[in-house]
């Protein structure tokens, strides 16, 4: 699915999704973070990986998509302000050809009516004691007939 294909890592974090991405066979990914640090370790980890990984310390979601093939999104939905901007940026990225995923620990903000649940997982949250109970987290994709983010 992504082998070939171009991938944007939205809120990139340490990257472990562009670095995945690019382990899978992707033709390219770009990581995308507001947080400096999360750019250095996203090159970090991206080395340890051997695999190339562009990076962008910036916020873009009120510019044009960038030309992808896939926005791969993880745990934005945790505020109401930033889970409109997110939900335009994707619009705008669909609207442009572009296919997205969003990775989500059941965040109040995830706009779970236009959304298809793929897949779901059972794991440890950051931060939480080796004897914390695990937290489901979810991949989602849209659905097909959905219509535009609630605003």
């Amino acid at each position: 699915m992504i082998a070939g294909q171009r991938v944007l890592d939205l809120g990139a974090g340490g990257g472990i999704v562009a670095v995945a991405a690019m382990r899978a066979g992707a033709a390219a990914a770009l990581a995308v973070d507001v947080d400096p640090d999360a750019i250095a370790l996203v090159a970090l980890n991206a080395e340890a990986n051997a695999v190339a990984v562009a990076t962008l310390c910036a916020d873009i979601l009120d510019q044009p998509p960038p030309a992808v093939d896939w926005v791969l999104v993880g745990d934005l939905f945790y505020e109401a302000a930033l889970a409109r901007r997110v939900a335009a940026f994707l619009d705008r990225c669909r609207a442009a050809g572009a296919e997205a995923l969003i990775g989500d620990p059941g965040r109040a903000h995830l706009p779970l009516a236009r959304l298809e649940r793929l897949a779901e997982y059972r794991l440890a949250d950051f931060g939480d004691p080796p004897a914390a109970a695990a937290t489901a987290g979810a991949v989602f994709a849209f659905r097909r007939e959905a219509g535009r983010w609630p605003t």
